[in-house]
């Protein structure tokens, strides 16, 4: 007899509707899954995470990418369960998750590997780098100007070799899941995230000619802060954030594991473009 799969939950009690939907689905899991511990990111340890085979998220997508983030190295798979308002990477229901659970027990579940992000940050002390701050990334690393809200200076380099420099508001570099993020609302390209590849794309450029590029994944970028503000400031998925200073070099590249993430059968990422974000939605003609 196959052994039922082993889950950890994720979510915080404190929003909205999660406490709900955590006891709702831990009511139908009883006699069909092993839950191991239902903890948050900061209270699971990797000895928990090694003996689990999925873990459950109930919340929204800000829920997942911070859980992502904490159990991508153990390579357990996510399942987001939509306890939020967008629910973007949240791709299943409650109802959706129980209906879905027979192929989950059977291993059927499809899983997507989505490329993440490494991040460094690196001072400048006696004329030596040290750093000072590391993080992955799943959806973006970004700069922005801050406080007094003066551009700022960038200069960028891919692979040692001088891209550009950039002044303007901001910089943002994102993994193809990230491109329908921060980097969407900023004009960049929409990436499949099945691709592999890192987005470039600055914020309010002093430039006409300025346009996001699309490099290989492969590639590392440096970023390194020429003129930033008294409140410049470096954000992990907009969640983790340091501080940034003349001369700081940022390096960004690709992280040495993936972010799991089990996919809901029922829609396709297109479709969630669609009905999410009305991506590619038909202009309303008037009826005669």
């Amino acid at each position: 007899m196959k052994s039922l799969p082993k889950l950890v939950i994720f979510g915080d009690p404190r929003k909205e509707g999660v406490s709900k939907a955590i006891e709702a689905f831990a009511s139908f899991a009883k006699y069909n899954a092993e839950i191991v511990a239902n903890c948050s990111v900061a209270d699971c340890s990797s000895e928990i995470l090694k003996e689990c085979d999925y873990a459950v998220v109930f919340g929204g997508d800000g829920s997942i990418i911070s859980t992502a983030r904490g159990v991508s190295e153990a390579g357990v798979p996510v399942i987001g369960v939509n306890v939020g308002k967008l629910g973007f990477l949240a791709e299943f229901s409650v109802e959706e998750l129980k209906d879905f659970f027979p192929r989950l027990a059977k291993g059927e579940a499809p899983i997507d590997r989505q490329m993440m992000l490494s991040c460094k940050v690196f001072s400048n002390e006696g004329g030596d780098k040290v750093e000072q701050f590391r993080s992955s990334a799943i959806n973006d690393v970004f700069i922005t100007a801050g406080p007094p809200y003066r551009m700022i200076e960038l200069k960028m380099l891919v692979d040692g070799q001088p891209l550009a420099s950039c002044v303007s508001d901001g910089l943002i570099i994102s993994t193809p899941t990230g491109s329908t993020a921060y980097n969407l609302s900023a004009g960049g390209p929409i990436v499949s995230s099945k691709m592999e590849a890192m987005v470039i794309t600055p914020i309010c450029p002093h430039s006409l000619s300025f346009r996001p590029i699309v490099i290989n994944a492969e590639s590392k970028v440096e970023v390194v802060g020429i003129r930033v503000n008294e409140g410049t400031t470096i954000s992990i998925d907009g969640q983790v954030s340091l501080k940034l200073s003349i001369d700081d070099v940022v390096r960004v590249e690709r992280q040495s594991c993936d972010f799991l993430i089990v996919n809901n059968p029922l829609r396709s990422r297109w479709d969630t473009l669609a009905t999410k974000l009305s991506w590619a939605e038909k202009p309303r003609y008037k009826k005669n």
